[in-house]
């Protein structure tokens, strides 16, 4: 059977919710965490300040494979959340993306509140901490009006990630960066995109050789065009709307590149933020917390993945998962309070169909 990811729609900022869990971060192991709490009857509204799902490996390294993956010999990062999205979907979350979480406090209630920055209300009965080493922001060229040009709609303008690739069907589109998001997005815009113009300070690339040797391939038949030794200089357009890229190279001469779309690709920039002052102790930077349980000494506040710490703690994606299950198995006592949890496995209890 053809595997087909679910499509993730991200809840309009603004607006007041209540759930069961809130999940900081939608990562690998916040999705998972969707998936365990869905299993013992728990709603979940996902929080992240990325403009997708998936974290790093969304975020970073989308086609770079992951070989630990238990049943999965190879998968590279974006299949992963693919699959992961598509498990958890089922349960119905809410996510709330492109927002970071800027505040979280207990209630007299016994609740949690949580605000974002872009003026998302969550009140939940328990919280779980998914943010790997902090939320992550994309690094944004410092071009003079370049905000003009953020926020509208896929396929023009200027974006940090690649929700839709059909939105640049016909586009002409300015890809900036060396590394393996901008090759990845590169070569699967190939074909789609009227024109593609690689921008680069230099000719040599960071991503992984046989993506860069593919690009090289498109390159010399005319699919990309690479357009180096050339940095971004100056954003064209009028009424929000992208026209040109103007680029410059170290001797200072410039190229002007018609365009609808510029993809900068240059890292994200990632801190704890805010978590290091809802936390009740940090180690190194890592929430502390029970490895039995997952949980923070705070009742209800959990954190699991690489955001958290204990002794002997392994930094894998399958120690995030398991700690996933910890985290839901646990809070189901915090959410039903005096309700008993009969365990069952996934091959008795089945998840919903629709």
């Amino acid at each position: 059977m053809e595997f087909k990811p679910t499509a993730i729609s991200a809840m309009p900022p603004g607006g007041r919710f209540e759930t069961d869990v809130a999940i900081v971060g939608a990562g690998p192991v916040g999705l998972f965490a969707v998936f365990e709490c869905g299993m013992l009857g728990m709603s979940c509204h996902v929080l992240d300040a990325l403009e997708t799902v998936g974290g790093q490996c969304a975020a970073l390294y989308p086609e770079k494979p992951i070989y630990d993956i238990p049943g999965l010999p190879e998968v590279s990062g974006r299949h992963l959340v693919d699959r992961l999205t598509t498990q958890a979907a089922p349960f119905e979350p809410s996510y709330h993306l492109d927002q970071r979480v800027s505040g979280l406090a207990a209630m007299p209630t016994g609740h949690w509140q949580l605000q974002t920055d872009a003026g998302t209300q969550v009140s939940a009965k328990a919280v779980i901490i998914a943010a790997g080493v902090g939320a992550f922001t994309p690094r944004r060229p410092p071009l003079a009006g370049i905000g003009d040009f953020e926020g509208g709609p896929e396929g023009v303008g200027v974006h940090y990630a690649v929700h839709d690739p059909n939105a640049y069907d016909g586009r002409r589109v300015v890809i900036a960066g060396g590394g393996d998001s901008a090759v990845d997005w590169a070569l699967a815009l190939a074909g789609k995109a009227a024109a593609i113009f690689m921008v680069h300070r230099r000719d040599k690339f960071r991503a992984a050789d046989a993506l860069v040797a593919r690009l090289r391939e498109l390159a010399a038949a005319g699919a990309v065009e690479l357009v180096v030794p050339y940095q971004l200089k100056a954003l064209e357009g009028a009424g929000g709307r992208l026209s040109a890229v103007e680029v410059a190279d170290a001797a200072g001469n410039l190229r002007r590149i018609e365009a609808d779309a510029l993809l900068p690709f240059f890292g994200l920039a990632q801190a704890l933020g805010p978590i290091a002052d809802w936390v009740p102790e940090l180690t190194d930077g890592h929430v502390v917390v029970d490895p039995a349980t997952a949980m923070t000494a705070l009742p209800g506040l959990f954190a699991i993945g690489d955001v958290s710490t204990y002794p002997g703690k392994l930094k894998l994606i399958l120690t995030g998962f398991a700690e996933a299950a910890r985290a839901a198995y646990t809070a189901h006592g915090v959410v039903f309070p005096g309700k008993r949890l009969k365990f069952e496995y996934s091959t008795t209890k089945g998840i919903p169909r629709e």
